[in-house]
């Protein structure tokens, strides 16, 4: 029976490699050179003896073994951070490093409210900003490389705890000189399904627009093409059709300098929900609490 037990910095090194697929990557991802990472990694098999991947000049390849140690790994870091996590728990609430996920359709309108106040009410934080889609957040989550995530609900995030921060409104962005001349509300059938523009897909608020709407051909017929919503904006700008913006946005701004006119939707679930999301258990909760009863404050 081998007495060897891979080092904390060796999984790290597998985990990031097989997330991004790429050597290079993957050791900037880990912020050390490609050889170091590369070297690590093979260390690793040479204790173990096995192969964990399979290397050729253009293709990264996990073996069927190396899957399963990478599922392993992910399970034996989360248990790391936790333990970590216990030791800054026992310290003063929100005075030490947390890594907090945000999504793109959120963080550039509620962020730069934030911020200031945080770093003034909360000297001794340390907040570490990670912006990414819904999915992708929810999965660095569960992967242990973010503390916690603030994105809008409905969504499916898995075994975690949440804090509801706000309901944020949605509303229907016109062109100034839209021929219909926009009357103070929009329901859902007023949406000339042929004009609307969205976010592409991987974007939840597409998801929460289209099921505010409750109109099934909407999905099929809808141009998704944004990148964010400063792009939708732009397209609205000039003519080119119109779109659904949350009222965080409108508040932050985002119509400045533009001729847009923009009504709240009339419709029986018009909102997204604004949460802040956490691993289930986590002994860090009375941080994440705190933290979310600040978010509120904005």
């Amino acid at each position: 029976m081998s007495t060897y037990l891979p080092t904390i910095k060796q999984l790290q090194y597998l985990v990031a490699l097989h997330e991004h697929g790429h050597f290079g990557r993957a050791a900037e991802a880990s912020f050390v050179s490609q050889s170091t990472l590369s070297a690590g990694i093979r260390e690793l098999e040479t204790l173990l003896g096995v192969t964990l991947v399979e290397r050729s000049r253009r293709v990264v390849r996990f073996t069927p073994l190396g899957e399963k140690v990478v599922a392993k790994a992910h399970r034996l870091l989360r248990e790391a951070e936790e333990l970590s996590d216990i030791v800054q728990a026992s310290g003063t609430p929100l005075s030490s490093e947390v890594r907090m996920s945000v999504i793109p359709t959120i963080a550039p309108f509620l962020l730069p409210r934030v911020l200031p106040r945080l770093r003034e009410e909360r000297p001794n934080l340390k907040l570490f900003l990670r912006e990414e889609t819904s999915a992708d957040a929810i999965e660095s989550l569960h992967h242990g490389r973010v503390d916690c995530v603030l994105l809008a609900l409905p969504f499916a995030t898995g075994e975690v705890e949440q804090a509801h921060i706000a309901d944020d409104p949605l509303y229907v962005a016109f062109p100034r000189d839209d021929p219909r001349d926009p009357p103070p509300s929009i329901g859902p059938k007023m949406i000339d399904e042929g004009r609307l523009l969205l976010l592409e897909d991987g974007h939840c608020l597409k998801d929460h627009a289209l099921a505010a709407c409750n109109r099934p051909e909407l999905r099929a017929s809808t141009a998704m093409i944004g990148t964010s919503l400063h792009t939708l904006v732009q397209m609205v700008d000039n003519g080119l059709g119109l779109t659904m913006l949350p009222k965080m946005a409108l508040d932050a701004g985002i119509l400045s300098n533009t001729q847009i006119v923009a009504r709240p939707l009339k419709a029986d679930s018009p909102s997204r929900e604004i949460a802040l999301v956490w691993r289930k258990n986590s002994p860090r909760e009375s941080d994440f609490v705190l933290l979310a009863e600040e978010l509120r404050k904005v």
